[in-house]
């Protein structure tokens, strides 16, 4: 019922962090998902089972080793991986930061080299530093943080 509401009634656009809560609510009429967690090579084909049923299964990317790995598993029937990258921006639980060189390499990569396979939705940051602040301000300071290094990679 919250996602009902959060998502105002269109079932579309939510984010999970596990693949039970993705096939839950899938199951529920949800068919736009983001898996919130770079893809694990045990679990490709539970992605690949979702992003075949749903209109739009959306995963993230956050290693070259990622991309070689859904290039080598492609979808059937017309469909394509759909990756976020994802930037670790302060929190520890990303491979990659926006200020590395690789993160600008990994980002053209996903977006020019098989789009018909794999293509680039946007880019994540996951803000999982907020969770020791003790106040607003600090969780705001986080955020504007985030949010710089985000658009400053995005603008290179």
């Amino acid at each position: 019922e919250g996602a009902e509401l959060a998502t105002g009634g269109t079932r579309r656009g939510i984010v999970v962090s596990t693949l039970a809560e993705a096939r839950f609510f899938a199951a529920g009429g949800f068919d736009d998902i983001l898996y919130a967690f770079p893809v694990p090579r045990w679990r490709l084909a539970e992605c690949s089972a979702l992003a075949q049923r749903l209109q739009e299964f959306q995963v993230l990317l956050d290693s070259p080793q990622g991309l070689e790995m859904l290039l080598q598993n492609p979808l059937p029937g017309g469909k394509r991986w759909l990756v976020w990258l994802k930037l670790d921006c302060g929190n520890g639980r990303g491979r990659i930061r926006p200020s590395d060189p690789e993160a600008l390499a990994l980002a053209r990569a996903i977006a020019q080299g098989s789009p018909e396979l794999v293509t680039l939705v946007g880019v994540y940051a996951h803000c999982g530093n907020t969770y020791g602040c003790r106040d607003i301000p600090a969780i705001q300071a986080i955020a504007r943080d985030t949010t710089a290094a985000v658009l400053e990679f995005v603008t290179a």
